[in-house]
């Protein structure tokens, strides 16, 4: 069994057919939480969810605040909230003010799920066009979580994995194929 008990991606523009086909490739029975934080546009409230969930075997949630972290659930944040991980297993959600332009901010998820799994962890940094992300990797890192980035060379827009790799030594750069592999490792 993996010693992995949290998996966080990130991303902006360009990232979704990207976690479409991350959640498409797992198993029904993936073996823990996966924390989603995504840009998208605040005012749309429906769609985005529903659009993840037509291909993926695992179920997705927008997270109520308070609500307990379950694993094999993936858990989006919700449209213009960030979604902090907490000690004591739940997921906190705040309207807080936005980070590098962004709410959700994918800084304070990374930041926040180091906090609570350390060595645990797995970040994922995927296409996006600022660098929200890249100091909370860099944060989860120093605490022990294993940090991927998608190769830049093959992101829509590089700037995200760019700002990751930048900011902290990953232990690996991977084109989205190989991240989709390396994923399903971690439930065998």
């Amino acid at each position: 069994m993996s010693k992995y008990k949290a998996l966080v991606i990130g991303g902006s523009a360009g990232s979704f057919p990207l976690v479409i086909q991350i959640l498409a490739s797992l198993p029904a029975n993936f073996p823990m939480p996966i924390f989603l934080c995504l840009h998208r546009l605040k005012h749309i409230r429906s769609g985005y969810l529903e659009a993840l969930s037509i291909k993926s075997k695992i179920t997705i949630v927008e997270p109520q605040d308070k609500q307990t972290i379950k694993p094999g659930i993936a858990y989006l944040a919700p449209s213009n909230y960030h979604m902090l991980i907490e000690l004591g297993n739940t997921i906190s959600l705040s309207t807080d003010e936005m980070v590098k332009y962004s709410r959700p901010s994918i800084d304070l998820t990374f930041e926040t799920a180091g906090y609570v799994y350390k060595d645990k962890m797995v970040g994922i940094m995927l296409s996006g066009a600022n660098t929200d992300g890249a100091e909370g990797m860099r944060k989860s890192i120093e605490r022990g979580a294993y940090a991927v980035a998608q190769n830049p060379e093959e992101a829509t827009i590089r700037t995200m994995p760019d700002a990751a790799i930048n900011a902290a030594k990953m232990d690996q750069i991977l084109p989205i194929d190989a991240i989709c592999k390396f994923i399903n490792e971690l439930a065998k």
